[in-house]
């Protein structure tokens, strides 16, 4: 029988403190913000509990923010649309979202979603997580003009984001606007 984890306060919200099974609120668990980037949820213990076999989150982005760097991968990830527009760059192409469009991304598509309209947009993401993990940031003039591009061809995620600090763990300013808050 597997045992039940416990959650540990942080000061960025609840996270597991050890492996086993959990239940917890979007609302309660930790957050982590950043200023190109938008913020997002954790539901793992990135260091105490990570979650081997599968990435989830929910990110939320303001108009003009992408959800990370245009990359692509070796393996799956989909996206849900849970509130607000999103323009989805996929291949070098431009396709717009809004709220309950679903986006599947096999391994080696090349994809970023950034936040659009004149709202919050809100985005569920789930992804596998091969044992070793082959990532992709291209040089796009296409995520280029949305602040989402690598400056330069690169493997490297250290190199594709080193111009970025890192997300601080804590709550975005927005947290009230926001529906589980």
């Amino acid at each position: 029988m597997t045992e039940e984890a416990k959650l540990q306060e942080t000061p960025a919200g609840l996270e597991p403190a050890g492996e086993g099974w959990f239940v917890v609120n979007v609302g309660d668990t930790a957050w982590a913000t950043h200023h190109a980037f938008g913020s997002g949820c954790v539901f793992e213990g990135r260091e105490s509990a990570p979650f081997p076999e599968l990435g989830i989150n929910i990110s939320v982005m303001q108009p003009g923010q992408p959800l990370c760097l245009y990359h692509e991968e070796d393996a799956q990830e989909d996206f849900l649309v849970l509130a607000g527009e999103c323009v989805l760059l996929v291949d070098g192409e431009e396709r717009p979202l809004k709220a309950w469009d679903f986006v599947h991304s096999p391994a080696g598509t090349q994809h970023v979603i950034v936040g659009a309209g004149d709202g919050l947009s809100i985005v569920l993401a789930v992804g596998t997580r091969p044992e070793t993990e082959k990532l992709f940031y291209p040089h796009s003039e296409l995520a280029e003009r949305y602040g989402a591009s690598a400056e330069a061809d690169t493997p490297e995620p250290q190199e594709a984001y080193a111009r970025f600090e890192r997300p601080q763990r804590e709550r975005p300013e927005y947290w009230n606007d926001l529906p589980w808050a």
